[in-house]
């Protein structure tokens, strides 16, 4: 009934990866179900025969979703289902999405699926790293057509040694860790994170990620050739005219080419000029015309591009006039809104993000509940992308795909500055708001980022700045040209898209995607190091509002502080039933928020003003405090007793004032000598060694009256 099929390839260390198919999902054009250690993935892949009308694009949806039943979980919530995708879903969905698009052929324009499922998970084989390795496989045994196989790997530096795809404890102890999608010939995708490493150690990590990579590719394609799968459906999902495409060419190239010399710095005027040249070629064919109107329009792109890119190659002019190095005008401002915790003004060019940080309490922070993952976030970066930021109309409805992975990379970039979770007690929330947008928005955020987070006080390593490249080139000719800070239109028009961000000692984050064959390293060096270039140009124009983190929190900021306890404290600190801690934060008003963390008690404290916050601290220190024989302690009386009076000297902590150590007289009883609640004055003078009990004295702290030679000696 079924016929199932299998192969096998190894990583560098000797851990195998399996692919199997025609077990499951068999209905799908392709399926496969990928397999290392426990963690296995069902890709599926799926494509109609007809073109979606009108379409002049791929229209391609990818969707990476983990089953909670796989790490055995239940998932959270009211429906306790898997739903819609999660931020961290979204994010591998993209990874896939960038590494397979761009070879899908330009006239396939039928809708195509993929989806991934985790069916089971293990933390010693991540299996983000190994999604667009599943996916492309299920692409490479169906008849789709797509110029693949690609696979995509972690490739992580833990203690000076690079491993592919490490476990989840190597990863958390690296300081390179990239995800890198490639063909066999080419470097299609990075995104990653970095501890102000050099450019030269990320390219080591490159060609090691690549060499392991070509294994798994020649998998798929043993693998498509042993199941007979190498042929691919045929298709003519473009209506095409050869001749037009010629005539438009001939009679629009040359206007396109000099309206492009024009170096048209406005985008609104610039985008009018080139638009201006269709819509009179067009009113000049008159009502009648039997010319196919989508038609032009789809070659006047292609014309446009190519014009934009020649001026580049051949003169070496962009559209808005620089040359292939310089950066747009920049302009920051911080402290600019005066009830923020922090926030920060960065306008580059016709770019622009106004950018707050929030500083919140332990309870603030950001929960996650994943199949996968589960736990809490201190660090959160949001990022917003209005309509009128590009002069468009648009809906409001929550941030799409686009958004996550922006503030993603935002996040990655600015993530490493930040104080350790063990030195910083506040939840920080970062929300990026693109008020104007040109060119590299999610490069802007950084730069914003950094200046509101040094302007909020929070003791940050230092500032981080971000530059967004580019390249044009011509395998023709071998012409190519790398761009510093790149224009949206230069975007849309060149072969690679490449961003940095990083401090003065070195890069903290990057993502690359490239649509172009053949980059070599050489290339690829020499756009990391002009990259380099433009980064520190920017941070110092940044350096020149706010060169580092300031001095204090702002006035209206909350405290906080934390206390580290001893592990057998911290039910002393929270009560029975919670009653101290609760007492505490009701007579300071104070948060008082208390957890475990590696055999120690961490009481993080947060306030509103340093009184609130001293008065909370002196009683969580009084509590925790331990008693020294020698002290003297305000006490309150509990107790009495015929033989003396119970005094509570620390909270908690009882000890008894015997009668005997009351005064220097003799008392014969303790009737009208103390009253319960009042408050006396004791010095600790004892603890016994067997029952831990306390013996105080108050006589010890008064005068000794002048000694009587008719009163017996004591």
């Amino acid at each position: 009934m079924l016929n199932i099929y299998s192969k096998s390839c190894q990583l560098p260390d000797g851990r195998e990866i399996t692919i199997e198919t025609g077990k499951l999902a068999r209905q799908a054009d392709g399926s496969v179900v990928l397999r290392m250690g426990n963690t296995m993935l069902l890709a599926t892949v799926v494509a109609r025969e007809e073109a979606v009308e009108g379409a002049d694009f791929m229209p391609l949806s990818v969707d990476y979703q983990e089953k909670f039943a796989a790490t055995g979980k239940i998932p959270g919530g009211f429906l306790k289902r898997e739903s819609k995708l999660s931020d961290y879903e979204i994010l591998i969905s993209r990874l896939v999405d960038r590494a397979i698009r761009p070879l899908f052929p330009d006239d396939f324009h039928a809708e195509t699926q993929v989806m991934i499922y985790l069916i089971s998970g293990d933390s010693n084989a991540l299996p983000d790293a190994l999604a667009a390795f599943a996916a492309s496989a299920a692409l490479s045994i169906s008849d789709i057509p797509w110029g693949g196989p690609i696979s995509e790997v972690r490739v992580a530096r833990v203690d000076g040694k690079f491993i592919i795809n490490p476990t989840l404890a190597e990863k958390e102890r690296a300081d390179i860790d990239l995800m890198v999608g490639a063909s066999i010939e080419n470097i299609l995708m990075v995104e990653g994170e970095m501890k102000e490493v050099s450019e030269d150690d990320m390219l080591e990590a490159l060609k090691l990620a690549h060499e392991a990579i070509k294994a798994q590719c020649q998998l798929q394609l043993d693998m498509a050739k042993e199941l007979g799968k190498t042929e691919k459906r045929s298709y003519n999902h473009e209506v095409k005219d050869e001749v037009l495409k010629e005539e438009l060419y001939k009679l629009l190239y040359p206007k396109v080419y000099e309206t492009a010399r024009l170096q048209i710095k406005n985008k609104k005027v610039r985008s009018k000029a080139f638009s201006q040249i269709l819509e009179d070629y067009i009113n000049s064919l008159g009502e009648e015309t039997t010319v196919n109107i989508d038609l032009v329009k789809h070659y006047y792109h292609g014309i446009h591009k190519k014009a934009a890119r020649d001026l580049v190659l051949n003169e070496g002019i962009r559209l808005d006039g620089r040359n292939t190095k310089e950066i747009r005008p920049i302009y920051t401002e911080v402290d600019l809104l005066p009830s923020a915790h922090g926030s920060a003004l960065f306008t580059r060019g016709e770019t622009q993000s106004l950018t707050t940080v929030t500083l919140g309490t332990k309870l603030d922070e950001q929960m996650i509940d994943g199949a996968m993952f589960e736990g809490s976030s201190k660090f959160i970066l949001h990022y917003n992308f209005p309509g009128f930021s590009t002069g468009e109309v648009k809906p409001n409805r929550g941030p799409g795909r686009r958004e996550v992975g922006h503030g993603n990379l935002a996040l990655r970039g600015l993530r490493y500055v930040l104080p350790a979770d063990t030195e910083n007690p506040y939840t920080v929330r970062v929300v990026s708001d693109i008020l104007e947008s040109n060119g590299s928005s999610s490069m802007a955020t950084v730069c914003a980022g950094s200046l509101a987070l040094m302007d909020s006080g929070l003791p940050v390593k230092g500032p981080v700045s971000g530059i967004a490249m580019g390249m044009i080139s011509d395998a023709s000719t071998g012409k190519y040209a790398i761009l510093s800070d790149i224009l949206g239109d230069e975007d849309h028009l060149g072969d690679m898209d490449f961003k940095t961000t990083g401090t003065e000692k070195g890069l903290t984050a990057c993502q690359m995607d490239l649509k172009v064959d053949g980059l070599t390293y050489d290339v690829l060096r020499e756009a990391l190091l002009q990259a380099k270039e433009g980064r520190l140009h920017i941070l110092n124009e940044m350096k020149k509002t706010l060169p580092a983190a300031k001095a204090d929190l702002k006035p209206h900021t909350p405290r906080a502080e934390t206390v580290i306890i001893e592990k057998e404290m911290i039910g002393a600190v929270i009560g029975p039933g919670g009653k101290v801690v609760q007492d505490i934060q009701n007579t300071t008003g104070a948060t008082v928020v208390i957890e475990e963390v590696n055999g120690k008690g961490i009481v993080n404290v947060f306030a509103s003003s340093k009184e609130v916050m001293d008065a909370a601290l002196r009683r969580i220190k009084a509590i925790v405090a331990v008693p020294e024989i020698g002290q003297v302690y305000d006490g309150k009386v509990k107790s009495i007793m015929p033989f003396g009076a119970f005094v509570e000297f620390m909270p908690g902590k009882d000890g008894l004032l015997h009668i005997s150590e009351i005064k220097w007289e003799r008392l014969e009883t303790m009737e009208g000598v103390m009253e319960v609640g009042e408050e006396v004055k004791v010095k600790l003078v004892d603890i016994d060694k067997k029952t831990g009990k306390f013996r105080l004295s108050r006589k010890v702290l008064l005068p000794r009256p002048p000694r009587n030679e008719n009163t017996p000696a004591e």
